[in-house]
C-alpha cells in the first residue's frame, strides 16, 4: 500500500517522471552501501534482533509519513528522506530474514516453501495497491502510511513466535563482522558460477524492465484511468505472480531450472513490450499479469539456486551480495526509466525496456552454458 501511494504522491507533487525515477535512486544508494554489512552482521549476531530493530525502524518511517502528510507539510523531499532510511534498515533485515528461512523448512521442501512465501507476499500486493487506489480516490494518504506503521506490529508478533531451538539451529557457527568476512562472502559467490550468472540475470533484466516508477503516469496520463484503476494496475503484476507461485508452491520441483529461468526471463520481457504498446486497460492489466507471473517463476528458482547452494554460515553474506543487484536492478531500473521517459515518453522508454531485456537474456543465454543446463542438482553447501 505505501509503496504504490509512494509513486502517486510524489507525481502529484511534482508532475515529474524523473521525480518518480529518483525514488528508486534513493532507495538504492542506502542498500548498496549498507548491504554488504548487513550480510556481515546477519551471519554474526542473532538474526531474530536484527529483525526486531530493522522493522521497527520501517515502521517508524511509515509513522513519520503518516505524521508529515496528515499535518499537511509532506514534500517529495522528505519522501525521498523516509525512502532511504527505510532502504538502509532493509539492507541490514533482507539477510537476515532470507538466511532463517532455510532453517524453520527441511532442506527437500524448500523450493515449495519459497514458493508459498512469495505467494503469500504477493498476495498482499495484489490487495494493498487495490486498498491504496480506493483510499488515495478519497485523499486519505494518510491513513495509508498509517495502516503500514501499524502493520509492522503483525511483523513483530510472529517474530517473538519463532520457537527459541529453531533460533538456535539457525545460527550455528557465527563468523566474525570484519574485511576478512566481507571477503569469505564475495569469494564464495564468485566461485559460484551458477550464482554469477543467475546475478547477472537478475540484476539486467530488472534494469531494462522496471516499469514500476512509471505506474502513474500510464495511469494518468496514458490509460486515463482513476487511483482505483491505478491500483488495478500496480495489483495486475502481483495477480499473475500469485498464480504462478501457487502452481510452483504444490508442483514437483522443475527439473530444467537454468532454461526454465531464461525462458521465464524472456516472457517477462515480451510481456513489458507489450504493456509499454497497449492503450487498453484491460489489455494492460493482462500484459501487467503475465509479466508478474513470468517474474515470479524465475525469483523464485533463483532464491532456490542460491539458498540450497550456500552454507548456513554465509547465507547472509551470500544474500546481501545478490540483494545489491537483484534489489539495485529494479531501483536504478526505475531512474532510467524516468530519465528515457522525460525524453522520449513513457510508452517508448517501457518498449525499449523489454527490448533491452530480452538482448541481456539472449546475450546471458549464449554465454552461460552453466546457467542452460543447470538442473538444480549440480551444487550444495
Amino acid at each position: 500500500m505505501q509503496d504504490t501511494t509512494v509513486r502517486w504522491h510524489v507525481y502529484g507533487l511534482t508532475h515529474s517522471m524523473v521525480a518518480l525515477g529518483l525514488i528508486g535512486l534513493c532507495r538504492f544508494v542506502p542498500l548498496f552501501l549498507c548491504s554488504l554489512l548487513g550480510g556481515a552482521i546477519a551471519d554474526a549476531k542473532d538474526r531474530r534482533r536484527i529483525l526486531l530493530i530493522t522493522q521497527t525502524v520501517m515502521a517508524a518511517g511509515a509513522a513519520t509519513l503518516a505524521f508529515l502528510t496528515w499535518k499537511g507539510v509532506i514534500s517529495a523531499v522528505s519522501i525521498y528522506a523516509v525512502n532511504a532510511l527505510s532502504a538502509g534498515a532493509l539492507a541490514f533485515d533482507s539477510p537476515a530474514r532470507q538466511s532463517l528461512i532455510p532453517n524453520l523448512v527441511p532442506r527437500k521442501h524448500f523450493s515449495n516453501a519459497a514458493s508459498l512465501n512469495s505467494t503469500a507476499v504477493k498476495m498482499a500486493t495484489v490487495v494493498g495497491p487495490y486498498l491504496a487506489g480506493s483510499l488515495i480516490q478519497r485523499g486519505n494518504l494518510a491513513v495509508i502510511y498509517g495502516i503500514n506503521a501499524a502493520s509492522f506490529l503483525a511483523v513483530l508478533i510472529a517474530l517473538l513466535c519463532i520457537k527459541p531451538e529453531l533460533m538456535e539451529r539457525a545460527q550455528g557457527a557465527r563468523s566474525p563482522v570484519n574485511l576478512a568476512g566481507l571477503r569469505d562472502g564475495l569469494k564464495f559467490v564468485w566461485s559460484q558460477p551458477i550464482q554469477v550468472w543467475t546475478i547477472a540475470l537478475d540484476f539486467t533484466a530488472s534494469f531494462f524492465a522496471a516499469a514500476e516508477a512509471l505506474m502513474p503516469v500510464f495511469a494518468r496520463d496514458i490509460l486515463r484511468v482513476n487511483a482505483r484503476g491505478y491500483g488495478l494496475l500496480t495489483a495486475a503484476s502481483a495477480a499473475g505472480s500469485v498464480g504462478a507461485g501457487s502452481v510452483m508452491a504444490f508442483r514437483r520441483p522443475v527439473v530444467r531450472q537454468g532454461l526454465t529461468m531464461l525462458v521465464a526471463v524472456s516472457v517477462y520481457g515480451c510481456a513489458t513490450i507489450l504493456f509499454g504498446l497497449s492503450h487498453i486497460f484491460v489489455l494492460s492489466l493482462v500484459a501487467l499479469a503475465i509479466a508478474g507471473a513470468a517474474d515470479t517463476i524465475s525469483s523464485i528458482l533463483r532464491q532456490t539456486v542460491r539458498q540450497m547452494g550456500t552454507p548456513d554460515h554465509l547465507r547472509g553474506r551470500m544474500t546481501s551480495i545478490n540483494m545489491i543487484f537483484f534489489t539495485g536492478g529494479p531501483q536504478l531500473g526505475n531512474l532510467e526509466a524516468g530519465l528515457v521517459a522525460s525524453v522520449a515518453g513513457a510508452p517508448l522508454s517501457v518498449i525499449s525496456g523489454g527490448i533491452g531485456c530480452l538482448l541481456a537474456v539472449a546475450w546471458i543465454g549464449s554465454r552461460a552454458a552453466v546457467l542452460r543446463n543447470y538442473r538444480g542438482s549440480e551444487s550444495g553447501p
